[in-house]
């Protein structure tokens, strides 16, 4: 058994006296250390985990999402619990700070997180040439987004100057439309708007493929808080555009399952148990409206190998982790992994 495995459950009630902000920080850099000490060890891969999603070689389809590592400091760390493929970011352009503090909180009764984050991070230059040093060969995704100055007219500058600096080290490029935490970021998945920047991207997509003699896929995450209208015409813009992927969940507004708790009224996306219904009934519902060679990475409330399930027989050929892992620790990455080929 890994070393993390012993020491997670020691170290938990520690980082769970921290704010959870703190602990978050705190995590990342011990990570960081571990990393660097050979402490977290060499995972060993079962070879009838391994997948082929998106013209790409997974190990397996245990992802960790993005929100855990904004500034792309630890990938080599997180490969090293296990993980199939990391996902880092949401990077902008130009550094930002964030939402004002506090901005992320614990609702431990019900295994979840609310967050405003805000898209804080380095700025996109500073986290590539991180992942230019990087030592693992994992498979990395890049999650970009627009500076929370930027206009929504002017969106697509921004993620058109992310996709040209994330290129030529990304494996694919996660489109970030549905952070509740960004204001007006979710009006980017109305029609109009969305066509515009999509068609925009997968020009450029193209441009940068004959540039690098490379093809790396673009997805887009959406948020959970669709109706079936809103799903149906993504997926017909999704289908029209080729878009490579689509990412399904990102966090909630709705608080009908958390209501009765003391933080419920924060504002900001809630993640966690709470959302694996509503995100996997978005995936399912994506899924049946969407051309069979678009494939879905499944994200939202996963806490177990049978939750993992669930998402892969609703639609998902890979899944993803964040809250679980706070909650369960890297053990779950490994029960995930050890199935086996889940689909």
């Amino acid at each position: 058994m890994p070393l993390i495995h012993s020491l997670y459950p020691i170290l938990r009630p520690f980082l769970f006296k921290l704010d959870a902000e703190t602990a978050h920080e705190w995590t990342v850099k011990m990570m960081r250390i571990a990393h660097t000490f050979g402490i977290l060890g060499t995972p060993i891969h079962n070879p009838k985990s391994a997948v082929n999603v998106l013209g790409l070689n997974f190990t397996n389809c245990v992802g960790l999402a993005a929100g855990m590592d904004k500034s792309a400091s630890a990938v080599d760390a997180w490969f090293d619990l296990g993980f199939g493929f990391v996902e880092v970011g949401t990077l902008t352009p130009r550094p930002q700070p964030g939402n004002p503090t506090p901005r992320l909180f614990r609702l431990k009764e019900h295994e979840a997180v609310i967050n405003r984050m805000g898209f804080n991070n380095p700025g996109i230059d500073s986290a590539i040439r991180r992942l230019e040093m990087r030592s693992s060969d994992g498979i990395v995704g890049v999650n970009i987004g627009k500076n929370f100055d930027t206009p929504n007219d002017r969106a697509a500058e921004d993620y058109l100057y992310c996709l040209k600096v994330a290129y030529p080290v990304a494996d694919y490029i996660a489109i970030n439309i549905s952070s509740p935490n960004t204001k007006g970021l979710r009006d980017l998945q109305s029609k109009e708007p969305l066509v515009r920047l999509i068609e925009a991207l997968k020009e450029e997509q193209s441009h940068l493929q004959t540039l690098h003699s490379r093809y790396v896929p673009l997805l887009v995450k959406i948020a959970p808080d669709l109706d079936t209208t809103q799903i149906s015409m993504l997926a017909r813009v999704f289908n029209e555009q080729s878009i490579d992927g689509v990412i399904a969940t990102n966090t909630t507004l709705s608080r009908h399952l958390v209501k009765s708790h003391p933080q419920a009224q924060q504002h900001g996306g809630l993640s966690g148990r709470p959302l694996y219904e509503i995100s996997t009934e978005v995936l399912a519902d994506i899924r049946s409206a969407l051309s069979p060679s678009i494939p879905i990475i499944g994200i939202g409330g996963i806490q177990s190998v049978d939750e993992a399930i669930g998402k892969i027989r609703a639609g998902a050929s890979l899944i993803q982790l964040y809250t679980g892992l706070i909650y369960r620790g890297p053990r779950l990455v490994s029960e995930i992994s050890a199935v086996g080929s889940i689909s």
